[in-house]
Order: structure tokens, then sequence, then C-alpha cells
């Protein structure tokens, strides 16, 4: 698959409960103009394999991935606001997004710590040419 035609892509943890609800909301506001794909997903397991590094554990946070740099956790939410934002191009469908979850990811607890999460960890890795 090649990535620099589908780009820009949102990856996120789709056995979580929490972080469906995050890319619903990310779809909403998005309208189209980003793809939004799950960790656990087909197409997410091969936009993975061309971002990370093998034995690389990229469910531990949410991506965003623009045409040079992958950004993860903290480092993507200025990007990602300011591609919805910035944007005119309409080119994705918006779908379903579905989660996979039992309830115990839908404790106080788990909001907790997914929220926690987000905000501690923080990567970006840059794309090859």
């Amino acid at each position: 698959m090649d990535l620099q035609n589908h780009v820009p892509v949102m990856i996120y943890d789709n056995k979580c409960y929490l972080c469906a609800k995050f890319a619903k909301i990310v779809n909403l506001f998005a309208r189209g103009r980003l793809l939004i794909v799950g960790h656990y997903s087909d197409v997410g397991m091969k936009f993975k394999s061309e971002i990370f590094p093998q034995n690389y554990d990229s469910a531990k946070m949410f991506w965003f991935v623009d045409n040079k740099t992958a950004y993860g956790g903290r480092a993507a939410l200025l990007p990602l606001i300011a591609h919805i934002l910035t944007s005119k191009i309409k080119s994705f469908v918006q779908w379903d997004i579905q989660s996979s979850c039992s309830t115990e990811c839908k404790t106080p607890k788990a909001v907790f710590l997914r929220s926690k999460s987000l905000f501690t960890n923080s990567e970006k890795i840059p794309l090859k040419d």
C-alpha cells in the first residue's frame, strides 16, 4: 500500500472504547478530509508496517501521519487540529468507527489512564522519502 497516496491518516486504537470515541469526534470534525483507521485493522496494519520499525509498539498512542512525519500522542494534537482547520480537500469517505472493547475499558480508571497516556506519550518519526 502506497502511504503517500493515502495521507493524511489518523491511526487509533480500535480495541479501546475511549479511543474509538475520540476517533468518532475527529471523524465528525474532519468531514472526509482525513483517513481514519484502527491499529488492528488490515489497513492500519499495512500503514504501520510502512511507518514503524519492526516490533515497535505503536498502539500505546494515536498517530497522525502527513507526507513527511508520523506524530504520536501529544505531538499529534496540534498537527491534527491544524489539518482539520486548514484543509479544503475532501477525498476520504467517512465510515462508522467500530470498537471491540469489553466493559473494563469503560471504567473511570481506564478513562483516566488513557487520558494520562495521551498527554505523557509523545513522539515524532520522520518518514522515508
